[in-house]
């Protein structure tokens, strides 16, 4: 059995988000102890790091719930809705990184400016209208 801060280190989740994960039942309620201190035992730890390791990947809370739901049955088949929701993620991932690029490919393009004056700055026109972009971002 581990305390919460015994978990807090190995998994690298901060303890307040440890009771917020508990809130939102990602996680079960611990065993406590006679002190009344949280006790996790191992697939509460490894329930935690899954946590952690989806966040980190970017799913969302109510998606990582989802996995984890469907994670509990191990002798089912892999679930299509696992796939479908990783899919889905993967998608939104590319999207961010296209629009990243054309964000990158913009603020290239107006950091080039050489003029003489403020007022004739291409960093801060663009800032002021937004039809001195090259492209939508």
């Amino acid at each position: 059995m581990f305390s919460i801060g015994e978990v807090s280190k190995r998994t690298n989740i901060k303890v307040p988000t440890i009771r917020y994960y508990e809130q939102m039942g990602l996680i079960a309620s611990p065993e406590r102890s006679e002190g009344n201190q949280r006790r996790y035992d191992r697939d509460g730890l490894r329930r935690l790091e899954f946590i952690r390791h989806a966040r980190e990947l970017g799913f969302s809370l109510d998606d990582i719930r989802d996995l984890l739901r469907m994670s509990e049955t191990t002798d089912a088949p892999c679930h299509e809705d696992v796939h479908r929701i990783a899919g889905e993620h993967l998608g939104a991932v590319r999207a961010r990184i296209a629009r990243l690029k054309r964000l990158e490919a913009e603020l290239e393009r107006i950091s080039l400016c050489d003029a003489g004056s403020v007022s004739d700055c291409a960093v801060l026109e663009t800032l002021s209208d937004h039809s001195h972009c090259a492209s939508e971002h």
